[in-house]
C-alpha cells in the first residue's frame, strides 16, 4: 500500500470514529443516525449532477449495498441504545477485516502476503480484545447486535469493494450509495416519528451535517483506496478508527479508560504499521 493511500485511510478512520461518537453522544441514537444519513443524502444530491453516472456493471452492487447500508445504520443505532460505544464499536469493527480477508482470498482471488496477514491479525486482535473486555457488565443484546452488524459490515465491504472498481468513478459510486441509503431511512422516520424527527432535526442539524460529511468522506476515501490496494488491507487499516474511537469515548463521552484498553489500542497501532510495511 502506498504512503498516500495509507494516510488517506487513516484520515477516513478518524472521520468514521467521529460520526459514530456523534450518534452515541447526541441522545436519541435512532433519530441521530437517520439525521446523519439524511444529511449525507442531501449532500450527495447536491454533488451528483457534477459527477458521471457509475458504469452499468456497478448498479447491481449498488442495489445490494443499499439494502446492507440501511441494515447497518439501523443496527448502529440499536447497538448504541443497548450498550456503550467502547463495547459496541470495537466489536462491530473488529471482526469484519478478518472475514473480508478470508472471503476475499477465496472468492476475489486476493491473497494477502504473510506480512499483511500479520497486520490484519494484530488489528483484529487488538480491536476484539477491547470488545471482549467491554462485555463485563454489558447486556447480551448489545453484544449480539454488534456481532450482527459485524457480519453486515464485512458483506457490504466486499460488495462495495467490487462495485466501486466496476463503477469507473469512486466518488460517484459513493454518493449514489449515500443518497439511495438515505431515502428509505428518511421515509421510515417520517412515517413513524415525523413530528419528533422534525423537532430533533431543527435542534441538532449542525451535528447532522457534521456527521453526514464525516460518514460520506470517510467511506468515499475507503472505497477509493480499495481501487488502489487489496480490499482486505484497506478494511483492516480502516479499523484503526478504534484508536480514535477509544480516545473520543474516554475524553469526550467520559467512558472509563483501562490499562487493557491502552494495550489493545497499541496492538491496533502495531497492526497498522505492519500493514504499511507489508
Amino acid at each position: 500500500m502506498s504512503l498516500t493511500a495509507f494516510a488517506i485511510v487513516l484520515f477516513a478512520a478518524a472521520l468514521h470514529a467521529t460520526w459514530n461518537a456523534i450518534v452515541k453522544g447526541a441522545g436519541d441514537t435512532t433519530l441521530t443516525t437517520i439525521l446523519v444519513a439524511t444529511s449525507a443524502g442531501v449532500l450527495a444530491v447536491i454533488a451528483l449532477p457534477f459527477l458521471p453516472v457509475p458504469a452499468s456493471a456497478s448498479w447491481p452492487y449498488l442495489g445490494v449495498a443499499t439494502v446492507l447500508q440501511v441494515t447497518y445504520f439501523s443496527l448502529v443505532a440499536a447497538a448504541y441504545r443497548a450498550t456503550e460505544m467502547s463495547t459496541a464499536y470495537p466489536l462491530m469493527r473488529g471482526l469484519p477485516p478478518l472475514l473480508v480477508a478470508v472471503i476475499g482470498s477465496v472468492f476475489l482471488g486476493e491473497r494477502p502476503s504473510l506480512g499483511a496477514w500479520s497486520g490484519i491479525a494484530l488489528v483484529c486482535g487488538g480491536v476484539l480484545s477491547l470488545a471482549l473486555h467491554g462485555r463485563v457488565g454489558t447486556g447480551r443484546r448489545g453484544v449480539l447486535l454488534a456481532l450482527a452488524n459485524a457480519a453486515v459490515i464485512a458483506t457490504y465491504t466486499l460488495v462495495d469493494g467490487t462495485g466501486v472498481r466496476l463503477s469507473g468513478s469512486p466518488a460517484s459510486y459513493t454518493l449514489w450509495l449515500t443518497m439511495l441509503t438515505a431515502v428509505p431511512l428518511l421515509l421510515w422516520v417520517l412515517g413513524r416519528r415525523r413530528e419528533e424527527f422534525i423537532a430533533f432535526a431543527r435542534r441538532q442539524w449542525p451535528l447532522g451535517v457534521a456527521g453526514g460529511i464525516a460518514t460520506t468522506v470517510s467511506y468515499g476515501l475507503a472505497l477509493w483506496a480499495m481501487t488502489t490496494a487489496p480490499i482486505a488491507m484497506v478494511a483492516a487499516l480502516r479499523e484503526t478508527s478504534i484508536v480514535f474511537g477509544t480516545i473520543i469515548a474516554a475524553f469526550v463521552l467520559r467512558e472509563r479508560m483501562t490499562p487493557r484498553r491502552l494495550i489493545a489500542t497499541g496492538l491496533v497501532v502495531a497492526g497498522a504499521i505492519v500493514l504499511r510495511l507489508a
